[in-house]
């Protein structure tokens, strides 16, 4: 049976609506959003929910790496003093060697809660855990994918999972590591199991599900085959995404320039393949011709700041990008932080420490775009089959949320809560921003665990106030320490 919702603001394409009527169908998709507040076409009276405050469109996490989940904060620590990304990969790599499909199921799960909680709705899987930690493959060939499909299904996220490809370690056709094992594929095999995937979807009932590629970066995915791929995966679907990590590292580029001459970023322009379907993570280290060549392509470039910021990647050219007509999103990456709105918030406070200005990726159009904090809270609308209800009871830790403000239906922006809440509810729903209730009678002043320095001899002790000297109402004659206030 669809749902209906009363908004009192939408942000729609055209801009803020009022009063507006968004129906969900049963599958837990938006079937129709009457901007005018008419009836919508439900075809008489309905049972309406009221939804109080500011709705806008849930974020797409545009780039992902759910088992790195595991390793958040563990990698915290200095090790020497050059770490550095490579470092950071090392540890990475011990972490992708013991993940088995039970736990990353469990792993996904947790953090595709934590995506919707935060204002996430759907997520671009980069995934490239293919085979057994020795490198073979698992009986079904398939178990890490499906392990991620589960966790999906379980959260009530979106996803489009993409298999990645990864053949070398380094440019030049260089071996894999031992520790690269598990991330090999063949050609013809990645090639087969995507396309399996695409039929098996094509012959389904809608879902929130959907099948892209990847590959994983031109240090692991020579050239020429990323060129054979790429055709042969145009001819499955001519619409197909398709993601690679581009241009993240220094040591990435110059690699690139000692074996081929060029950059990696014109190597890939220079193919042809671009497009509006290719999405490059990072490019951080674009030249001003690469991203004049990006955006004439109409291809898309991921930032994900908080990551690109803890593995101290470098910035961005975020203002020249957009200035050439650029298109961007943001991803959580390596889940440093899984948060869209600390994503967008450092994408603009990294330009303003770079340019040393402020607001600088607003426009006369939007001059809000760059502001460090939304004035008011916004809620995001999620709308979810009930088939998946099973998040609002399955979680892997303990939950901060009440139960008077858990929802499958809606999240805020704020991390701690999924209700959708006006702000003047909010302190009152969100357990994180609720000031603590004092408990029990006013705290009693205790002298400090370190012993005070001896007194001078001589000095003078300051004398006690009394009650009726100050007119604190919280002094009294018997404790006259005794002040919640002072």
């Amino acid at each position: 049976m669809a749902q209906h919702y009363r908004l009192d603001f939408v942000l729609l394409p055209q801009g803020w609506a009022p009063d507006a009527l968004v129906t969900v169908a049963e599958d837990g998709r938006i079937s129709a959003i009457d901007a005018g507040g008419g009836a919508g076409g439900t075809g008489g009276p309905q049972e309406v929910e009221r939804v109080s405050g500011f709705v806008v469109p849930g974020m797409p996490n545009a780039h992902s790496h759910a088992f790195q989940r595991g390793m958040t904060g563990n990698t915290e620590y200095r090790l020497s003093a050059r770490d550095s990304f490579w470092t950071w990969r090392q540890a990475m790599y011990g972490l992708a060697n013991r993940i088995e499909p039970e736990d990353l199921e469990v792993l996904a799960t947790q953090l595709f809660i934590e995506m919707l909680k935060s204002g996430y709705t759907s997520v671009a899987e980069f995934h490239y855990l293919h085979r057994r930690p020795g490198g073979d493959h698992y009986p079904d060939g398939l178990g890490l994918w499906d392990a991620i499909i589960a966790a999906a299904a379980a959260s009530g996220i979106g996803l489009t999972l993409l298999p990645t490809l990864y053949q070398t370690g380094d440019f030049g056709g260089a071996p894999l590591k031992p520790s690269q094992a598990r991330f090999a594929s063949d050609t013809d095999w990645f090639l087969r199991a995507v396309e399996a995937r695409i039929g098996a979807e094509r012959s389904a009932a809608p879902a929130a599900l959907r099948t892209g590629a990847a590959f994983h970066s031109l240090r692991a995915v020579p050239l020429e085959t990323l060129r054979e791929a790429a055709l042969a995966l145009r001819r499955i679907d001519p619409a197909l995404p398709l993601h690679i990590h581009v241009a993240e590292q220094i040591q990435e580029v110059d690699s690139c320039l000692r074996q081929t001459g060029r950059r990696p970023l014109e190597l890939l322009l220079e193919t042809g393949l671009l497009d509006e379907h290719w999405c490059l993570v990072h490019a951080t280290h674009a030249t001003a011709a690469e991203l004049q060549g990006i955006s004439a392509a109409k291809a898309t470039v991921c930032l994900s700041i908080t990551t690109e910021a803890n593995l101290g990647d470098g910035f961005f050219e975020a203002a020249r990008f957009l200035k050439l007509g650029g298109r961007l999103c943001v991803g959580s990456d390596s889940q440093a932080t899984v948060c869209p709105a600390e994503e967008l918030r450092w994408l603009e406070y990294q330009q303003r420490l770079r340019k040393k200005r402020r607001a600088v990726l607003a426009d006369k159009r939007d001059p809000h775009q760059a502001a460090g904090r939304s004035p008011t809270v916004m809620s995001t609308v999620v709308a979810t089959p009930p088939r998946r209800r099973r998040s609002d009871t399955f979680r892997p830790t303990r939950s901060p949320l009440s139960k008077s403000s858990r929802s499958s239906a809606d999240s805020t922006a704020c991390p701690s809560n999924s209700t959708m809440v006006s702000p003047k509810r909010l302190g009152r729903a969100c357990p994180s921003l609720r000031r603590p209730a004092r408990r029990g009678p006013p705290r009693a002043h205790t002298e400090p665990a370190w012993p005070r320095p001896p007194r001078t001899a001589g000095a003078a002790r300051a004398p006690r106030l009394d009650a009726t000297a100050t007119g604190c109402p919280g002094r009294t004659r018997r404790d006259p320490r005794r002040c919640p206030s002072c």
